[in-house]
C-alpha cells in the first residue's frame, strides 16, 4: 500500500482486527449508490473518506433549494445542477485517490442490469417504490447484495437483502421484505409529509457502515434484518426476516 494511502487511512490501519489486509479490501471493492439525495449525501462521503476504490452514482435529479437541508453536498451555487455530477467534484475532491463513475440518467428496467453488473454491491438511496423494485430485482437477477435504505418523518430503516451468506438458506430480497407494494405505494413522500434532515444522516451512515462490514468481514452486518431507527426517542428495533 503506498504511503499517501497509508496517511489518509491511518485511523482504520491501527483498529485491531482491521488493518491493512481490510483496508485492501476496501480498495478493490466496487459499490454503486443508486440517489444522492438525503441518504446519498453523506453514506457518499463516508465510503469515499474509506477509500472504496470504486463508486458508482446514479442520480438523474437536479439539486432544488428544499434539498439543502439534508442533502449536505451541495450549496445554493449548485441549484439546477445534476446532484450526481456535482456529488462526483466534490467527493473526487475528498478523495482523488479513488475512481467514481457517474450516471446522470434515470436507473429502469432497461439499463439496470447493465449498470449494476459492473459492482460488487448496490446500495439503494432513493425515495420511491418504483425505482426500489427495479434496483431490487436486477439485484436479484445478478445476485448482487443490496443495502436498503428508507426514512419517513423521524423514523428510518436499513438491511442488507439478497445476500448469500449461507448456501442453505434463500436470500431475502426486497419483494419478500414488503410483499404487499400496493401499500406500500400509498405511503407519502417527504415531499408531502417531510423529513427531519439529520435523520438522513445517521441512516445514511449506517449503510455505509453495512457496506464496509460486508466488504471487510468485520462484525455484523443486517444480513436478512430489517433495523429500525426512531429519532424522536433513539429507539432501535432489529427484527429478523427470517
Amino acid at each position: 500500500m503506498q504511503t499517501s494511502n497509508s496517511n489518509r487511512y491511518i485511523r482504520q490501519l491501527i483498529l485491531k482486527g482491521f488493518g491493512a489486509a481490510a483496508q485492501e479490501k476496501l480498495t478493490n471493492s466496487t459499490i454503486l449508490v443508486v440517489g444522492a439525495g438525503g441518504l446519498g449525501c453523506p453514506l457518499l462521503q463516508y465510503l469515499t473518506a474509506a477509500g472504496i476504490g470504486t463508486i458508482g452514482i446514479a442520480d438523474f435529479d437536479k439539486v432544488s433549494l428544499s434539498n439543502l437541508h439534508r442533502q449536505i453536498l451541495y450549496t445554493a451555487n449548485d441549484i439546477g445542477a445534476n446532484k450526481a455530477e456535482k456529488a462526483t467534484a466534490y467527493l473526487l475532491n475528498q478523495n482523488p485517490e479513488i475512481k467514481i463513475n457517474t450516471y446522470s440518467e434515470k436507473i429502469t428496467a432497461e439499463n439496470a442490469n447493465d449498470i449494476i453488473m459492473n459492482y460488487d454491491i448496490v446500495i439503494d438511496a432513493t425515495d420511491t417504490i418504483e425505482s426500489r423494485l427495479v434496483i431490487n430485482d436486477a439485484c436479484v437477477h445478478l445476485n448482487k447484495p443490496f443495502i436498503l435504505g428508507a426514512i419517513h418523518e423521524y423514523q428510518g430503516q436499513v438491511a442488507v437483502l439478497n445476500y448469500s451468506h449461507n448456501v442453505k438458506v434463500k436470500p431475502i430480497n426486497y419483494r419478500d421484505v414488503f410483499p404487499d407494494l400496493t401499500a406500500q405505494a400509498k405511503l407519502p413522500n417527504c415531499e408531502e409529509t417531510g423529513v427531519l434532515g439529520v435523520l438522513c444522516g445517521i441512516i445514511g451512515t449506517m449503510q455505509a457502515n453495512e457496506a464496509i462490514k460486508l466488504i471487510t468481514g468485520i462484525g455484523k452486518p443486517l444480513i436478512n434484518q430489517l433495523l429500525t431507527y426512531d429519532s424522536l426517542t433513539n429507539e432501535i428495533l432489529i427484527v429478523d426476516l427470517l
